[in-house]
């Protein structure tokens, strides 16, 4: 069940009519009732298209009321299955305050996206409530847009819901969120500020090292990947490798021996032991004072990332490192080999394989990251 996270800001676009070049400090009092809802109004445009298509497979996930377009207590909207995790402090106008409640709450809730639907003032408390932890895709409804995270409209943002749900190759990447001065835009000065980022998901094929037939060069794309987990390599965090020739690819660029079957671990870009057993590899993380790293991919044409080839992973070591601590690798070619289907665990543990459903960031190349699904059974 995909659960998708949803906050409308009820306010957003309100000032357009008015001529008040945004929303900000805007009296809801002043507003004609037939400018109204037009958030709420775009927000059931992108749900009511989810719902056509994976009715089942969707539940939403917000505040009740306005913030969710729907009536307060109701336990579906358009359609979808709705859970509450809270209400806005007042009923009569929400402000920042509750998006930023709201967005704090939806992660609690482990939503796999956030789906706003505002200006570029709902995007700035978001991110100042939750920046990148939470993968957010903003349905342009408000006066000032000039944040990288919107859908060009309220369908092409379910476009990319849709492509999540059913496997589809959805990049991942840092979208700036920008704000204006609105009183300096309404004397005629655009004074537009960086506030930072929010981690958006776009939809997107092949981007770099394309051949024709829109297949990948494995040895460049490989060498990208690397070149992407060691950049981001950080000192005193102990790495242990996984086996496969994905991983391989880490190691050779990192100038160190590895076992292509087994497991090494590499500390502040040194390799410290090789070829390592469950209880060896147990040993090492509890050991180890500072942050632990496990870098893993997927068995090309099955999809398991857990349970096949590594089972030098215990469930309790699994445990022991934390989900938010492996970093999974493949390549754009293997994952499409998928056909929409997940990638599976199989831990021989199901409540930690049930515990790693959900969406997960894989890396495809340099700077290139995408969300896809992983499922217990393969449903």
């Amino acid at each position: 069940m995909f659960k998708l996270g949803l906050i409308v800001n009820p306010v957003a676009g309100l000032g357009g009519p008015l001529a008040m070049k945004g929303s900000d400090g805007l009296d809801v009092s002043v507003v004609r009732d037939s400018d109204r809802g037009r958030a709420g109004t775009r927000a059931l445009r992108c749900l009511a298209k989810i719902s056509e298509k994976v009715a089942t497979k969707v539940t939403v996930f917000g505040f009740e009321g306005d913030m969710s377009a729907q009536n307060a207590g109701a336990r579906e909207v358009v359609g979808l299955p709705f859970v509450s995790v809270g209400c806005p402090d007042s009923a009569c106008q929400t402000t920042s305050s509750d998006t930023q409640s709201a967005a704090l709450a939806l992660s609690a809730a482990g939503v796999d996206l956030l789906l706003f639907v505002g200006g570029d003032g709902t995007a700035r408390d978001i991110c100042s409530a939750i920046g990148v932890s939470v993968p957010c895709l903003g349905v342009p409804a408000g006066v000032k847009m000039h944040s990288g995270v919107y859908a060009v409209s309220p369908e092409s943002a379910a476009d990319i819901v849709l492509a999540l749900i059913s496997g589809g190759l959805v990049e991942l990447g840092e979208g700036e969120v920008r704000d204006i001065d609105e009183e300096a835009f309404r004397a005629g000065v655009v004074r537009s500020k960086y506030f930072g980022e929010l981690l958006v998901p776009s939809i997107g094929g092949f981007l770099q090292h394309v051949k024709s037939g829109g297949r990948e060069q494995e040895e460049l794309v490989l060498a990208d990947i690397a070149d992407h987990i060691i950049e981001g390599m950080e000192p005193e965090t102990l790495y242990i490798v996984g086996p496969g020739s994905t991983t391989a690819a880490i190691m050779i660029q990192l100038g160190v021996g590895n076992t292509l079957l087994g497991f090494d671990a590499v500390l502040n870009n040194k390799l410290i032991a090789s070829d390592l057993s469950a209880d060896q590899l147990a040993t090492l993380v509890t050991d180890h004072a500072g942050p632990v790293k496990a870098v893993i991919t997927a068995i090309g044409g099955q999809g398991h990332i857990l349970g096949r080839g590594n089972q030098q992973l215990t469930p309790a070591l699994i445990r022991a490192i934390g989900r938010e601590n492996f970093i999974v690798i493949a390549t754009k070619t293997k994952i499409s080999g998928l056909d929409g289907r997940p990638l599976l665990v199989d831990s021989n543990d199901l409540a930690l394989d049930v515990e790693w459903q959900g969406y997960i960031s894989l890396v495809t190349g340099y700077r290139d990251v995408i969300m896809y699904r992983v499922s217990a059974s393969g449903d």
